[in-house]
């Protein structure tokens, strides 16, 4: 039996990782400065997480829900206490786009509607839902295409006033920071008369702060720095580190009743333990205040690189833009400077999601890399 092959694959074999670098199976070392797609957050196999993982195995792995798991608990009473949000409650769920698939249900459960307001260049994952309201046609098959959605422009707050007039939307769903669409985001005044119009109309807010979440942007959510509330806020990426994990954090006036979300998998005692000590290592080696530090430094050393045009997104979501395609710059960073970058569908946009951990003498080789890459391409 083969794998079926919808993957792109660089011929690179990762054997093991530790903080900010991976080695190959030729002991080639790397520094990865894409974190797996923004998932590596307080960075490759820390001890803390080592630890936590290797005891919980031996003790209990898996469970179901029909159970008392106190780990949950534990693990929402510090999410909630870090992220800012005390009085929401927590679904615990397996990955991004099935955060957004239950956020999504709980929005046309709490007021009976159906229609979603989704913006463009918009990833919010590949299930049936959460496809539906993903701006790439490409990856929505014709199952999915029947779903009632509507893409608007980013920080148009007058075409979203128009439709949500039409008094048939259920929620609108937008990326704190959007991640593949290219590193663009709201303005501060669009996200908040976003969420005072939504308030005034009976239709959810749902900011999907999937991977702009967790400390990545400089504050524990990017929705943070525009001073709102969302109704219900899906979480995934760096939530584990590398372990299968996600989550809705769900305003109190949602009402919970048996039944009305459901996992089989989700919230199991395993993944709980290694979310606990991702919150636990962001706490007490204070990486959110790293993330703010080492961005205004990547910012100040990135000015030495004449061929970059504009840096966008916040804290260490970053985008790298260039007057060229960048496909063959990270072919380059990656087999010649040894380097991990991402893409996105902006081809012209080199993207920046290191683990939040990593330091000044990282950001400096980073920086000697890229201009030995940009010069090989002349």
């Amino acid at each position: 039996m083969s794998l079926f092959n919808v993957y792109p694959i660089y011929n690179i074999t990762p054997t093991k990782a530790s903080g900010a670098k991976v080695w190959d199976a030729n002991n080639q070392e790397y520094l990865d400065f894409y974190g797996g797609h923004g998932v590596i957050s307080i960075g490759h196999s820390h001890p803390a997480y080592v630890k936590a993982i290797t005891e919980q195995v031996n003790a209990i792995g898996f469970y179901s829900n029909s159970i008392q798991n106190p780990i949950q608990e534990q693990l929402a009473q510090k999410l909630t206490t870090l992220s800012g949000y005390p009085d929401y409650s927590l679904f615990l769920c397996n990955s991004g786009a099935e955060a957004n698939e239950n956020a999504l249900k709980l929005a046309s459960f709490h007021n009976g509607k159906s229609k979603v307001i989704a913006f463009r260049k918009a990833f919010h994952g590949r299930t049936s839902a959460a496809v539906s309201v993903t701006d790439n046609p490409v990856i929505v098959a014709p199952i999915n295409q029947n779903h009632p959605v509507v893409f608007l422009p980013l920080n148009d707050i007058d075409a979203v006033t128009t439709e949500i007039a039409k008094g048939d939307v259920c929620a609108v769903i937008i990326e704190g920071i959007q991640g593949v669409g290219g590193l663009d985001e709201g303005t501060t005044a669009f996200f908040q008369s976003l969420q005072q119009l939504c308030k005034d109309s009976n239709v959810v807010l749902i900011l999907d702060e999937i991977q702009s979440g967790y400390g990545r942007s400089g504050k524990f959510f990017a929705h943070q720095f525009h001073a709102i509330q969302p109704d219900i806020i899906s979480i995934a990426k760096g939530m584990g580190n590398g372990f299968p994990i996600g989550g809705i954090l769900i305003s109190p006036k949602f009402k919970a009743t048996h039944g009305l979300l459901g996992t089989t998998f989700g919230g199991n005692h395993l993944a709980c333990a290694a979310a606990l000590a991702v919150l636990n290592t962001i706490e007490q080696e204070q990486l959110i205040e790293n993330v703010n530090q080492i961005s205004s430094y990547f910012r100040v050393q990135i000015e030495q690189i004449p061929e970059i045009k504009k840096i966008k997104g916040k804290g260490l979501m970053l985008g790298l833009e260039f007057d060229f395609e960048v496909n063959t710059l990270r072919q380059k960073l990656i087999y010649e400077g040894h380097i991990f970058t991402g893409n996105a569908s902006q081809k012209n946009l080199l993207r920046i999601l290191p683990p939040l951990s990593i330091t000044k003498q990282d950001i400096d080789s980073f920086i000697t890399g890229l201009q030995k890459a940009l010069q090989s391409l002349k």
